[in-house]
């Protein structure tokens, strides 16, 4: 198992980070990494989730939503072709550390067979691909 796991803190209130976030009709215009979301984030839910890996290439999904708390947390669990070949477990996490000051965490856990093998190629990608979408996010929260 491989675990990537980014931090990220925004001067905004959790409502608002929330509300972006979950925004998927929205991601285009500000989102580098997920180029495009669908879908409802509702508990057992599929949602169709588009990443951008390279600036030429990009994987679209079908994760099932695992927890979709508002103002806490979005997880979702999605696999390439099918369960136990390359499998990742996504989570957003919202904690207010202060008034309109909120640590948003991303993390993602990808098991499978395939995940030695593609690691090498895809690992520090989608960490630099966690990293711009957290600055994004945190730029389209606190300036709109």
């Amino acid at each position: 198992m491989k675990n990537i796991h980014t931090v990220i803190d925004i001067s905004a209130s959790s409502e608002r980070i929330w509300e972006v976030l979950t925004d998927f009709a929205s991601y285009p215009q500000w989102n580098p990494f997920i180029i495009t979301a669908s879908g409802v984030p509702t508990v057992g839910l599929k949602l169709v989730i588009s990443v951008r890996q390279s600036p030429s290439s990009s994987m679209t999904f079908k994760p099932k939503v695992l927890i979709a708390e508002p103002k806490q947390e979005l997880r979702w669990r999605g696999s390439l072709l099918m369960p136990g070949i390359f499998d990742g477990e996504h989570s957003f996490r919202l904690e207010t550390i202060g008034p309109q000051l909120v640590r948003f965490t991303q993390d993602e856990k990808f098991s499978g067979f395939l995940v030695p093998l593609l690691w090498g190629s895809m690992g520090a990608k989608t960490q630099k691909g966690f990293e711009s979408m957290n600055n994004a996010l945190k730029q389209r929260a606190e300036h709109g």
